[in-house]
């Protein structure tokens, strides 16, 4: 359908698939476990990656570890977890293993369509107050380590040297759909709302 936003879904499979059509989602995939969605989310590129949390996942399934799995092996499809429920420590831990956004529910496919919209256009999609805490807890003096990736590490240097997304994408061999993603899990890794505070904080603390 015109305006289709292209997804690969993490859940347990409760929602009727048509529903999703309807609400102007297209599945290319769909699965509970962690590795077949990594490996769904490799073959299928979708515009965006959905851990529907609200429909649940199967018994010993961590959310954190899916995003992470997801965002590791294809970094440059955001991820969008939905829940039903605001638990802080549950949102702070999949900010840290990579998603793009968090919504709490109780979340219908209507907003949560618009919200892949959002995420697929490369916002950073929260529920109203989300931002906030997870800006906070980042940015709190009482600063946890931050583990950045390999290839997270070598955009922010190149960053820090003023390099644009597009730049960067000729210097690593990657697009830039990809470093923007990069750019955009180390700024809330590291709890900064842009680009300017993110070389800033990258100098003052020798991560670049």
């Amino acid at each position: 359908m015109p305006g289709s936003v292209t997804v690969v879904l993490v859940d347990g499979g409760r929602r009727p698939a048509a529903a999703f059509s309807a609400a102007g989602l297209t599945l290319l995939g769909r699965t509970g476990d962690p590795e077949k969605a990594s490996r769904l989310v490799v073959e299928a590129q979708p515009q965006v990656a959905v851990v529907d949390l609200v429909d649940g996942l199967p018994d010993g399934v961590s959310c954190p570890a899916v995003v992470a799995a997801l965002t590791e092996r294809a970094p440059q499809v955001p991820v969008l977890v939905a829940s039903g429920g605001d638990d802080h420590a549950a949102v702070l831990a999949a900010v840290r293993a990579g998603a793009a956004g968090y919504l709490v529910g109780p979340t219908g496919l209507s907003e949560l369509a618009a919200a892949v919209r959002r995420t697929a256009a490369g916002e950073m999609v929260f529920s109203p107050g989300l931002a906030e805490v997870v800006l906070t807890a980042h940015g709190s003096g009482a600063r946890a380590p931050v583990r950045l990736t390999e290839r997270e590490s070598d955009v922010l240097r190149l960053v820090v040297e003023g390099l644009t997304a597009r730049q960067i994408a000729n210097r690593l061999v990657l697009s830039p759909r990809t470093v923007e993603n990069h750019v955009r899990h180390v700024q809330l890794k590291l709890g900064v709302p842009n680009r300017a505070a993110l070389v800033r904080f990258a100098i003052e603390n020798g991560l670049a």
